[in-house]
């Protein structure tokens, strides 16, 4: 928005405001004033006929007739013929109603309002509760302003009316005039505001157009003059000044801004060039602090690997070409899951994936996201089977294991060569499982330390449904101590939601020793899961434990001789 404009949208408000804060006041003042006066006017004229009904029913009482129906009959009929002489409107009305609610008299200029009996009944009750006041109401169809009285000897509330529509027509025309007096004062400041404001903002609008024509033209010999001796006379001269010192320096800001360019495309060869074999992260922060990459450091995080299984028969028969090209096919959407879950590949071993989440920077749900990429890479791999069915060619099945802890992450390898990479006991633990998926014929293994961050609430599985499974305890070639396996899905089927449960409660029974109870349970699991391996497996564990109990200290761990 222009400083114009500004200046007008500031300005303006708090004239209309005052404009219309006094139109308001005058209006509210003027309805006060004609409200004060209507009800000093209906107190007189209901002061007159007050007294005009007493020395009716006085006379009455003098001369004996208060109790002759003709005589009261002909009071009454003065005292209607005594309102309609005081009528000054055509709009007014005096009418009168008697304790039913039922019009008693009525005198008019014009055609009196026929009032309803259920109306006047309304009318009689709203009047009855604010006696003598000024009220608005419906009476014959039309809103009127209404003062009343109640006489008693005649049991009538004596009721002066005017129309509302007159009663206020001055005061609508005060309205009228006061918003047409708003209107034509706002237009008036604003084409005085429009005018001000030019005058004052012109030195501005000369520097802008002087710094435009310097943006476009990168001309700096050009000057503004020097219109006011006031502060846009001081920012003019001020521009001139700046102009000036920019002009003497801009040859050396050219030459630092193509050396700046020459840099940045460099770099962004480097990167093009290195991020084909570097995780995009550590090329980033490779760039952010060169010298911290260089040490290794100790870190918490995911370590996947996964494999294709029996990748040697499945090459047999095929074409380098179509080795490498089959590899790359797979490779393509595996790798694209552990990017988008915020991974990066480690490197590539043959057919293997190595990846890793939580270097160089951590994202704080890194074990989640690992799990779910495992999860997602077996969703892709479906995906790939179906396009190999297509295409007439085998079919492919991998093993992923994931592991979670401390590893010695940096820059590893000689001066010549060297490689961003993870090493530590959670890398080799993480490699065993991937061994292990065939053993236990499960595509996806985790290790219970993956588990433990994500159940036991470090990183949390906020967005997914993931559901464990206790396979097995076991210790891997080269380690005594066993390490609790598990497999995992992101939800269950029906069967699955049954059976889970019930292979939970079983592996319980099993490691507390009562293998009988534990293979009556995996027994259930069987009748849930027909088939299942992992059921079958321990089933004839437990039964081998029933008729052979192992030692005292046995701990459920299996050792593992292989991979």
């Amino acid at each position: 928005m222009k400083i114009r404009s500004r200046i007008i949208w500031v300005v303006l408000p708090l004239l209309v405001t005052a404009l219309a804060l006094a139109g308001t006041a005058s209006y509210f003042s003027a309805a006060n004033g004609i409200t004060r006066i209507t009800r000093e006017f209906f107190g007189f004229k209901l002061l007159e006929l007050r007294k005009y009904a007493e020395n009716q029913w006085a006379l009455l009482i003098e001369n004996g007739y208060a109790g002759n129906p003709e005589m009261v009959d002909a009071a009454k009929k003065a005292l209607e013929i005594y309102a309609g002489s005081i009528i000054l409107s055509e709009s007014e009305v005096i009418f009168a109603l008697d304790n039913s609610g039922a019009a008693a008299m009525s005198a008019s200029l014009g055609n009196a309002p026929e009032i309803p009996a259920g109306e006047g009944a309304a009318l009689l009750l709203l009047l009855d509760e604010q006696d003598d006041e000024l009220v608005t109401a419906f009476a014959g169809g039309k809103e009127r302003v209404m003062r009343s009285f109640y006489f008693t000897p005649f049991q009538w509330r004596i009721i002066l009316s005017e129309e509302k529509s007159s009663f206020y027509r001055d005061l609508d025309r005060i309205k009228s005039r006061t918003a047409a007096v708003t209107a034509f004062s706002s237009l008036a400041a604003i084409v005085l505001l429009v005018l001000f404001s030019r005058i004052i903002t012109n030195p501005l609008v000369k520097m802008v157009d002087a710094m435009r024509k310097i943006i476009e033209t990168t001309d700096l010999s050009s000057r503004v003059d020097v219109t006011y001796g006031d502060e846009t006379g001081r920012l003019a001269h001020t521009f001139n000044v700046m102009t000036g010192a920019l002009e003497n320096a801009y040859a050396q800001i050219k030459r630092y801004a193509f050396d700046a360019v020459l840099s940045q495309k460099k770099e962004q060869r480097i990167r093009q060039i290195f991020q084909k074999y570097v995780p995009q992260d550590v090329i980033n922060e490779s760039f952010r602090n060169p010298e911290q990459l260089l040490p290794g450091k100790n870190m918490d995080l995911a370590v996947l690997f996964s494999d294709i299984r029996s990748f040697t028969t499945l090459s047999e028969g095929m074409s380098p070409g179509d080795l490498v090209e089959l590899l790359n096919r797979y490779f393509s959407p595996q790798v694209s899951v552990i990017y988008n879950r915020n991974g990066i590949v480690d490197k590539y071993i043959g057919d293997a994936i190595m990846a890793l989440w939580g270097a160089p920077v951590g994202h704080g749900d890194d074990a989640l996201q690992a799990v779910l990429s495992g999860i997602e890479m077996i969703a892709a791999l479906e995906t790939f089977n179906k396009d190999q069915r297509g295409r007439g060619q085998k079919e492919i099945n991998i093993g992923i294991g994931i592991n979670y802890g401390e590893v010695t992450v940096g820059n590893i390898g000689a001066e010549q060569k060297r490689d961003y990479t993870v090493i530590g006991d959670p890398v080799n633990l993480a490699s065993r499982l991937e061994g292990l998926t065939k053993i236990y014929r499960s595509p996806l293994l985790i290790s219970e330390f993956l588990y433990g961050e994500l159940v036991k609430g470090r990183t949390g599985t906020e967005g997914a449904e993931l559901r464990f499974r206790l396979l097995d305890t076991v210790a891997v070639k080269g380690k005594t101590k066993g390490v609790k396996i598990y497999t995992v899905k992101n939800g269950l089927t029906d069967t699955e939601q049954k059976a889970w449960p019930v292979h939970e409660k079983a592996m319980e029974l099993y490691y507390r020793r009562s293998f009988r109870e534990a293979a009556e349970a995996f027994r259930e699991l069987l009748s849930l899961l027909p088939g299942d391996y992992n059921g079958e497996h321990l089933l004839r564990r437990c039964v081998a434990c029933a008729l052979d109990p192992p030692p005292a200290g046995w701990d459920g761990v299996e050792i593992m001789h292989s991979k």
